[in-house]
């Protein structure tokens, strides 16, 4: 039997959803559309459609979909018409994805690779720094904290670091060419060690944690799987490196090593640093850690050194974190990394402009207020009220347009949302009135509590403080 849904919502999109909907012709359910009796359907909420709409309306039903920012409790609306309710998206261009049918959401709180977060200027630090930055790490995703030691540099709180570290539960490296380090670093609790080259591996026989093997020259690929082969005949515990180079110095071919060595050895445990791309390449990284945990994911890497040293390598463990999540679920499912997340997404969007011009005029026609609508696609910025429609490719161009004279607030107000709207319309993002621009995981944007109305805007609060000083003193003048 066919799944019936009914959708609730507002006058002004009724004409819109009717058109979403009809487009869908998969034939998978049928359809009831509900005005619930406001004319923007954001402004509904829980309490207003239990008021305004019969429970005999329902009776159909397998499921209630109410409009994406529609506030309020949603168990309460399910108990009260006893059906399942849905908060469906936001935009009504989104509802087919919504529905399931084009794709759904799948599971990305498992990943198959660890990263590991260098602290690069360990030495030029206090502990409590330290601490600070291992935490922030942490919470963007990093399972390792590495101990970066500077040649020639004292760090005289090393061991006290790492025993601090380990006494807040991080697991932790030591990253250095120095043996000195790495031995110190281990007796104080390390659980790694980067890196041994052959001439420095007496290291592992004199502590317990876990070496990094690095070859003494990259290129000398058969003299470096000779010492892995050395390692494994003796059952010793280690992780392999074969080092990856930077473009132009040999990146193409150290991938093809990477390759190389999990081919000839498929059980050993495998590192990659990804720093030497990211670091020395000055383009932006999110792109670049999506195609490495790519590779990590293909040839089963188990750990990626990130570092954050260059300001444009900033988000690099977060980038890396989003991106090993994404390559093991399309790995898990057999399918390319694409329509699931928009976390690698900085600059631009999936689908970025959901309404054509002549669907955004057919909306025109239902605005029945003086208050200002924009939005954005290919054709430039739009923006429209009960009796204007402009569209500009420059939002400066609206000035001469808008009828905005002695409204600060209002002009304010318009100036804030152009100015995102423009920048939506050069890189091809997202844009929806009230709301921040998404930028991917580089910007931390927390999801609106869809049980709460949102505060006031800013000109709207400076209003609200005006008219209570005006008032007050009003009082007091009485």
């Amino acid at each position: 039997m066919k799944e019936h849904y009914i959708f609730l919502t507002g006058k002004l999109a009724k004409i819109s959803l009717e058109k979403v909907l009809g487009d869908i012709n998969d034939n998978k359910f049928t359809y009831d559309i509900i005005d619930i009796g406001v004319s923007v359907a954001a402004l509904a909420t829980i309490d207003i459609i239990i008021k305004k709409i019969d429970k005999q309306r329902f009776v159909k039903a397998t499921k209630i979909i109410i409009p994406g920012r529609c506030r309020g409790d949603i168990d309460k609306l399910s108990n009260y018409f006893d059906k399942e309710c849905l908060r469906g998206p936001e935009e009504l261009k989104d509802i087919p994805n919504f529905l399931g049918l084009q794709g759904k959401d799948l599971d990305l709180s498992k990943y198959d690779t660890k990263i590991i977060g260098e602290i690069t200027e360990a030495p030029n630090m206090t502990i409590e720094k330290i601490i600070q930055q291992a935490v922030k790490y942490k919470n963007d995703g990093a399972d390792i904290i590495d101990i970066g030691c500077l040649p020639s540099t004292e760090f005289p709180h090393f061991v006290e670091t790492i025993q601090e570290l380990k006494r807040q539960d991080f697991f932790v490296s030591v990253d250095s060419l120095n043996p000195k380090d790495l031995l110190e670093g281990a007796r104080a609790g390390a659980d790694f060690l980067l890196s041994l080259q052959e001439k420095t591996l007496w290291v592992m026989n004199e502590v317990d944690a876990v070496p990094v093997i690095i070859p003494e020259y990259p290129t000398e690929e058969e003299k470096y799987h000779k010492l892995i082969n050395k390692l494994i005949k003796e059952d010793k515990k280690f992780i392999a490196d074969s080092i990856l180079e930077p473009i132009n110095f040999g990146f193409t071919n150290s991938i093809v090593r990477y390759h190389n060595l999990r081919n000839k050895f498929p059980d050993i445990e495998i590192m990659i640093g990804i720093g030497n791309l990211t670091e020395l390449t000055h383009a932006d990284t999110a792109g670049m850690n999506a195609l490495l945990f790519g590779i990590a994911s293909e040839i089963n890497l188990n750990y990626a050194l990130c570092t954050q040293v260059s300001e444009h390598c900033n988000k690099a463990i977060i980038e890396g974190n989003y991106a090993r999540r994404i390559m093991h679920a399309t790995k898990k499912y057999n399918m390319p990394p694409k329509d699931i997340s928009n976390k690698l997404l900085h600059l631009h969007e999936r689908k970025p402009f959901p309404y054509k011009t002549e669907e955004l005029k057919e909306m025109w026609k239902n605005v029945k207020d003086k208050n200002y609508r924009i939005y954005v696609n290919e054709d430039g910025i739009h923006v429209f009220n009960n009796k204007h429609y402009f569209i500009e490719k420059d939002a400066a161009e609206f000035y001469q347009h808008l009828d905005i004279e002695n409204d600060d607030g209002h002009a304010y107000y318009l100036g804030m949302e152009l100015d995102k709207a423009y920048t939506a319309y050069q890189l091809g993002k997202r844009y929806d009135q009230d709301e921040m621009l998404k930028w991917g995981c580089s910007v931390d944007i927390s999801e609106s509590d869809l049980l709460k109305f949102k505060k006031a805007g800013h000109t709207m609060r400076k209003i609200n403080i005006k008219e209570k000083k005006e008032g007050k003193a009003e009082k007091e003048g009485k």
